[in-house]
């Protein structure tokens, strides 16, 4: 359909048409975003290939100096005249050769074993992957009586500083590569009759034209340390049984493979149709508490933008009011309101009408979640609206009047696409937030209320509180990485396909 076509549809078939166009354009997003990851894989393997060609090649065509750094690092620079370099290079090696001697070492051997199980008459090695041998529940606490805990190896310390090694190991790596490009480097510098950069001067070139270098490290090892090292440790414990059952240091856990993923789909049944329910309801959730706040927030923003309304700071003001004051003090007055013997349902039973359940019906708590949440974040949106209204050029509407458009096509045609186009990657964002919108269903309802046929949860509960009663409550440590990792790939897939299909993406110098 060409544009001509479009533009002479009514405003009704352009809707049905956009949707239409919107839900047949997902398979072909999905089959781009699976595309687009083969071809990340295949810069990424070629990147290593070519990793190991220049390795290779440096070393074939390096001096004495150039091979010596493959074995001790800085060797090469110290002798083509970087001396503070190699030395830095050399203590980088004996560092880590001491770190793994001393540390790392027993972690990565003790990974395939969750160490040593004692009770008071065997002492056996765990083998993770299989119920270690002779191992006999306790007839109560379900668990391995343990006397000697000094001779018990913890099992998340195993896991944890497996890890930590490995990310240690990938640095090094990294290290000693960049060593045997600088000595490389140094020996094509005095091949040419040049004198290699001194550690002094390299040192400052960090604070000039390297000083964003110098800027990123702290980020970068902060990312590592509190991002990269807890979602690995996560998806490792996700292959686990870690759970009540299997509390280190008086009981150990081991590796059990894709039997808690089975579990969440379709293994047991009691906790695969509570992550089905849960699933529909976050979504359900997710998209009301989205567009209702973007919907209504452009309502509230064209109503207090209107020329004849006065004081249009105060109000301002007094709707931002909400959102200045915490999240969570709302709700918890809000609940205190909502409950049944609360002071709402006094006034209708006042009036001689039924007490409503707000809080403690599934259906009435899951609309109650969505109109309160609407109440904390229409302001949010509200006043980002009002910052894109005041940007939106006054001769299109001039232009528009001219042509004899009325007040309801302006806003379809101009100030609803403009709005629209520039909030994508908010409304994106936003969407995914309150796919882990934890604050307005804990605070609110707690999750309830909770029926039988739910593991560990209850009709308002989002994934994101789902995992967090898994944790807390039941310590079910392995189901709750399962379903962080499931929301991981849920929010991950869905933002980028979502964005990739708006014409925020398409055509991003659009309105520019």
């Amino acid at each position: 359909m060409d544009f001509l076509d479009y533009a002479q549809m009514t405003t009704g078939q352009k809707v049905a048409y956009n949707i239409k166009s919107f839900f047949t354009g997902i398979p072909g997003a999905i089959a781009n975003f699976f595309k687009a990851i083969g071809r990340f894989f295949k810069a990424l393997f070629t990147l290593i290939g070519n990793g190991f060609k220049g390795y290779g090649s440096r070393f074939i065509k390096g001096d004495i100096g150039t091979k010596l750094s493959y074995v001790i690092m800085g060797a090469g620079s110290m002798i083509h005249g970087q001396i503070g370099k190699g030395l830095c290079f050399l203590v980088s090696e004996i560092a880590y050769i001491y770190f793994m001697i001393t540390f790392g070492i027993n972690f990565l051997l003790k990974i395939y074993s969750t160490g040593v199980y004692v009770d008071e008459n065997t002492l056996v090695d765990g083998v993770i992957g299989k119920e270690p041998p002779n191992y006999e529940l306790d007839p109560i606490f379900g668990a391995r009586t343990v006397t000697n805990l000094d001779t018990l190896d913890d099992s998340n310390k195993i896991l944890l500083f497996f890890v930590l090694t490995v990310l240690v190991s990938v640095a090094f790596f990294a290290v000693y590569i960049t060593n045997t490009k600088s000595a490389y480097a140094s020996q094509l510098i005095k091949a040419e009759g040049s004198k290699p950069v001194g550690f002094i001067a390299e040192m400052k070139m960090f604070l000039d034209e390297r000083f964003h270098v110098t800027l990123l490290i702290i980020p970068v090892l902060g990312l590592l340390t509190f991002t990269v090292l807890p979602i690995l440790y996560t998806i490792f414990m996700a292959f686990t049984n870690y759970d009540k059952a299997h509390q280190p240091p008086g009981n150990m856990y081991w590796w059990v493979g894709f039997q808690n993923f089975a579990d969440v789909f379709y293994s047991s049944q009691l906790k695969s149709q509570t992550f089905g329910k849960i699933l529909v309801w976050t979504i359900i959730w997710a998209f009301f508490a989205t567009f209702t706040n973007f919907i209504f927030g452009i309502i509230l923003a064209l109503l207090i933008n209107k020329k004849d309304i006065k004081f249009k700071g105060f109000w301002r003001t007094m709707f931002v009011v909400t959102a200045a004051v915490p999240q969570f003090v709302t709700l918890l007055i809000m609940k205190l309101l909502l409950a049944d013997a609360g002071p709402v349902n006094s006034v209708i039973t006042g009036m001689g009408l039924s007490a409503v359940p707000f809080l403690t019906d599934g259906m009435h708590a899951r609309i109650t979640v969505i109109v309160v949440n609407m109440w904390v974040g229409i302001p949010y949106t509200m006043l980002i609206s009002s910052g894109l209204l005041m940007n939106i050029p006054e001769d299109l509407y001039e232009s528009a009047r001219i042509d004899g458009a009325n007040a309801f096509q302006q806003f379809t045609k101009i100030t609803f696409p403009y709005i629209f186009f520039v909030m994508t990657p908010y409304l994106i964002t936003t969407f995914v937030g309150n796919i882990n919108n934890f604050n307005v269903i804990y605070f609110l309802t707690g999750g309830g209320p909770s029926p039988a046929d739910y593991y560990q949860a209850g009709q308002t509960d989002l994934l994101v509180t789902w995992l967090y009663k898994l944790t807390i409550n039941s310590k079910d440590y392995n189901l709750a990485a399962v379903i962080g990792i499931i929301v991981f790939v849920i929010c991950a897939i869905g933002s980028l396909i979502t964005f990739n299909m708006s014409k925020a993406s398409k055509n991003e110098e659009e309105f520019s």
